[in-house]
């Protein structure tokens, strides 16, 4: 690297300021290697870097970015709702008009509280959950991620009564005991824990779509199971959605798996990225029953400065208004569907192995010769051959996620050539593996 890198200089001066130079861990290219670009604007599909170099990017912001940056519909009502005030701490029209389309898109919602970041937003339904079952348990799979909250930053084994074993530093084992961690996709766990803690489940909270171990979908099987089961407890079954609300499709992931579930919903939703178009926004809703054990009306605290701001409920209605336009997502899946299948053709022209998945704009891909349904499965793909593709990519203008267990995401900006000339800057990769 020389000193005219900008981004290596941005990177060595934000060292000295910031823990490992970023904001959050995934921006810093510790698992790929190198050194992070530093964006400095973005407009449609693109970004350009801190050397002017211009990328196209399959981040999109983590997933908010649905119709490409800098969309004007979306910075008209931006730049209006900032003229008129940036944050009031009262209540707005706006974020009632908010919650009212998000219920209106969602049939499983009946209420819905706003909130600033999908975190949040994770760590109040579970305490929701909670406060109204009045149980202490709560079930989650490994590999799915949602949010840094101390009682969901716990991971376990492969065995079935495995509680207290956090992850991070700082999250006492006694902060997690009640946090019970299954393998994804397993239906023979989740029977034999409700068959064990049955009666002390608050909740089974699951990502749908896991988005965080790469991309790995849940079964319909399992999904159904674990509807069944909540049911016959009493347990809430919640939705994680922060990552496929809104963005493989208008229903969300909830959505798809009624078309393949007759009646299913699940109990409460958590949602984010896309609802706030960019902006920092997150929500969380259930049944009109349960939403109403939360303050003020119930005894569940759940409070926020910055809840419903008026310019990211601007933003986030903006982005939802357009989504709903005529033939979107058969668009966006169509782009999509073209992208993962032109990569495929590359990857087995090359003779790599390489599996890959879609739903609406979300995509993800692996290094392995057949698709993954759990994470102990992920964990075997090809790391080195993974860092060799994205940095590969990179050098040729395509920036997908620094990581081998993140999802992409296209969005309406992109154009049949974007997506022509990411599949030739593939093919070129993958020749050289």
């Amino acid at each position: 690297m020389t000193t005219t890198d900008r981004n290596q200089a941005l990177f060595e001066r934000a060292k000295r300021t910031i823990p490992g130079g970023v904001n959050s861990p995934v921006r810093a290219f510790r698992a790929v290697g190198g050194t992070p670009r530093f964006v400095k604007r973005a407009q449609g599909a693109y970004f350009w870097d801190a050397n002017d170099k211009q990328y196209i990017d399959y981040i999109g912001s983590w997933g908010p970015m649905i119709l490409g940056h800098g969309h004007p519909a979306v910075l008209e009502a931006v730049q209006k709702a900032a003229l008129d005030g940036f944050s009031f701490g009262a209540p707005t029209e706006r974020e009632v008009e908010l919650a009212e389309e998000i219920i209106k898109l969602v049939p499983s919602i009946e209420m819905v509280r706003l909130v600033s970041s999908g975190t949040e937003a994770g760590m109040s339904a579970i305490r929701l959950a909670r406060g109204a079952t009045g149980r202490k348990k709560i079930i989650k799979f490994e590999g799915c991620y949602h949010g840094h909250a101390d009682a969901l930053l716990v991971k376990a084994g492969s065995g079935l009564a495995t509680f207290g074993n956090p992850t991070s530093a700082g999250v006492p084992p006694e902060v997690v005991q009640h946090t019970l961690v299954l393998e994804y996709n397993n239906v023979e766990q989740i029977e034999a824990a409700f068959a064990e803690h049955g009666p002390e489940v608050a909740c089974v909270m699951i990502e749908p779509i896991a988005g965080n171990m790469n991309f790995v979908r849940a079964s319909v099987p399992f999904v159904k199971r674990i509807r069944e089961l909540c049911t016959q407890h009493g347990a809430l079954f919640a939705f994680d959605e922060v990552m496929t609300g809104f963005r493989v499709g208008l229903g969300s992931a909830q959505g798809h798996y009624a078309s393949l579930i007759p009646g299913f919903e699940p109990d409460m939703t958590v949602m984010g990225k896309v609802i706030g178009g960019g902006m920092p926004l997150a929500a969380f809703g259930a049944k009109r029953a349960v939403m109403e054990q939360l303050a003020p009306l119930g005894g569940v605290y759940q409070a926020g400065t910055l809840s419903g701001n008026p310019v990211a409920t601007a933003c986030g209605l903006a982005t939802l208004r357009e989504i709903q336009q005529a033939g979107f997502f058969e668009a966006l899946s169509g782009k999509t569907q073209a992208l993962v299948s032109g990569l495929k053709a590359a990857a087995d022209a090359a003779g790599v192995p390489f599996s890959v998945d879609s739903q609406g704009g979300m995509f993800g891909f692996f290094m392995l010769p057949e698709l993954p349904q759990n994470y102990a499965t992920v964990m075997t793909t090809d790391g080195a051959r993974f860092n060799q593709l994205f940095h590969g990519l990179l050098e040729r203008g395509v920036y997908i996620a620094p990581a081998l267990y993140e999802a992409g995401f296209v969005s309406a900006a992109h154009t049949d050539a974007d997506i022509a000339q990411t599949v030739r800057a593939a093919a070129e990769v993958f020749n050289s593996l």
